[in-house]
């Protein structure tokens, strides 16, 4: 790890100073004395809540991880002094686990406050003390902006040996991560603020990725009421239909399916050779993955005898391909009427940088073929596919899970998708408030399908009418990006585009991503491109393909 003593940075100072300049007005500083106010904290209680420390935290150093599992999780920004309120809310179940949260209180505040979302089953506690989802790493952190931040647990927390979806065999640790605790952790720091500085946030925003992406869409649809500006990044909603087409992706690939990083190199290159050129620049990036995922043939691999090899592809390999790119349908509707959940799209399979690798074989494929029960060695879709049809919809954790029949569970599968499927586009309460939200699909994401949430957004259009929708909601995609940031540029401040939208009603048009070294202090740009409003995409025009001027966005 290394460490920088340099607190703020220049570029951290000014972002600072711009942001805390926003509805200045808001702006408090804690009560009274700041180690006092703090300490004292420790003895608030209301209801199920209970702070369980209080105490004030000396200035932290931005650091950098030699490796960690995504580029943002590598670095540690620099933080202020600050108050560390450590609590939980106690449930209903004795058997049921507490709601474990932490909120952050900056000694001076900008009247602002931002939750964080949670990734995979949660069961870890977010402190909302690093980067938010998409955030470059040359900015200083949200609570260096004086912003107040907090994160949970959601309500259960992850045991060594266990498997991550264990806590879900409990009726009420369940409806608090599908949305109960985020909704009491919201309210309970809220409370928090106002004996911290005496009154009530003035903007409360929302950012989370993946499944926090998924959270953060259903504050949006459960409590349109409590956030002025969301950001959802890639998130796994239609929840259910993930699962089991994650689960369906391990299946077919259990045997003769099962395709070797150097078959998936074999297809990463000639997906880019049908598709590179299609923005007008070669530059080993699929600007149009829509266009590539029609035009692309994976039979076009297929070795001539049907059988496998690192140089061709067996039937059983191109049909896995086809499945995996292919709906997954179900006989009966779910929550909001879906019946399927759409198949991932094309680009970035040979995507490096997430757990040694990325891509098909972090997400999809693994480094070897799927197992029962599920080891290390295999795809994250087939550990979560697999441990989510055990312990969440079939609740049997000896389940083989290949004779599982989705019909047999109709029943649990409904409960299930109502709780968790943040599919309900009907948004009206949220817009009619005056409520803000920008969802960031990245195209090269095999953790799950951007097409859920693309699907999504034109529900919402349907729904409220396009125009109506463009008053408050964006969809924005980028090319060649894998789910947590790898492959192509994905770094942008939605922060302050969210800030810039709610309290000064600029509304974004198309922005700008940008890829950066994870060096720091300077954490150099290396690349950037176009962050173009759905369905546009950026086609090549003239200049360094490094730059984004040299692209526009286009239909």
């Amino acid at each position: 790890m290394t460490t920088f003593t340099s607190w703020p940075r220049a570029s951290a100072l000014a972002d600072l100073l711009t942001l805390t300049t926003i509805g200045s007005a808001g702006a408090a500083a804690l009560v009274g004395d700041a180690t006092a106010t703090c300490s004292g904290l420790a003895s608030l209680s209301d209801g199920a809540m209970r702070i369980d420390s209080a105490a004030m935290q000396a200035p932290s150093q931005l650091t950098v991880a030699e490796k960690a599992g995504s580029p943002a999780a590598r670095v540690a920004p620099a933080n202020p002094a600050f108050c560390k309120v450590l609590g939980h809310i106690a449930p209903r179940d004795p058997a049921a686990p507490p709601i474990k949260f932490e909120v952050n209180l900056p000694t001076d505040w900008n009247g602002r406050a931002l939750q964080y979302g949670g990734g995979g089953f949660n069961g870890v506690l977010i402190t909302g003390l690093g980067l938010p989802p998409a955030y470059p790493f040359d900015k200083a952190s949200p609570l260096a902006r004086g912003f107040v931040t907090y994160g949970t647990d959601s309500g259960h927390e992850s045991k060594q040996g266990e498997p991550p979806q264990t806590f879900a065999l409990n009726d009420e640790a369940f409806e608090n991560f599908a949305h109960v605790a985020y909704k009491k952790v919201r309210d309970a720091a809220v409370g928090i603020v106002k004996r911290a500085y005496g009154k009530a946030p003035d903007k409360m925003y929302f950012m989370g990725s993946s499944e926090g992406g998924r959270e953060a869409l259903t504050m949006a649809q459960r409590y349109p009421d409590d956030f002025d500006g969301i950001f959802a990044r890639v998130p796994v909603i239609n929840w259910v239909g993930l699962q089991h087409a994650g689960t369906r992706g391990g299946l077919v690939t259990m045997g003769e399916g099962w395709i070797s990083p150097a078959q998936v190199k074999l297809v990463a290159d000639a997906v880019r050779k049908t598709c590179d050129k299609a923005d007008g620049a070669e530059d080993g990036l699929v600007a149009d993955a829509v266009g590539c995922k029609a035009s692309f043939k994976p039979e076009s691999l297929r070795c001539p005898d049907g059988n496998s090899g690192d140089a061709c592809l067996s039937d059983a390999q191109v049909k896995a391909i086809a499945t995996l790119h292919a709906p997954y349908t179900f006989s009966f509707p779910l929550a909001n009427g879906l019946d399927d959940y759409p198949g991932w799209g094309i680009s970035g399979e040979d995507t490096e940088g997430f757990a040694s690798a990325g891509g098909w074989i972090s997400w999809w494929l693994g480094k070897a073929a799927p197992t029962q029960p599920p080891t290390q060695a295999n795809g994250i879709a087939w550990v979560f596919g697999a441990g989510g049809t055990q312990y969440v919809f079939a609740r049997d954790p000896k389940l083989d899970v290949t004779r599982y029949r989705p019909e047999d569970y109709k029943d649990r599968l409904l409960q299930v998708s109502q709780l968790m499927d943040s599919t309900n586009p009907d948004l009206s309460r949220f817009r009619a408030r005056g409520g803000r939200l920008v969802i960031l699909e990245h195209m090269a994401d095999y953790a799950q399908s951007p097409y859920a949430g693309i699907r999504y957004f034109e529900a919402v259009e349907r729904k409220l009418g396009k125009a109506e929708t463009a008053e408050f909601a964006r969809l924005y995609t980028a090319p060649g990006v894998d789910h947590v940031g790898n492959g192509a540029p994905a770094n942008v401040d939605m922060l302050s585009v969210l800030v810039d939208w709610v309290e000064s009603g600029k509304a974004p048009g198309d922005l700008e991503v940008v890829e950066q070294t994870i060096e720091a202090p300077a954490f150099t740009v290396t690349r950037s491109l176009p962050l173009c409003r759905w369905p546009s995409w950026p086609r090549y025009k003239t200049g360094p393909v490094a730059q984004a001027a040299s692209f526009s966005c286009t239909p």
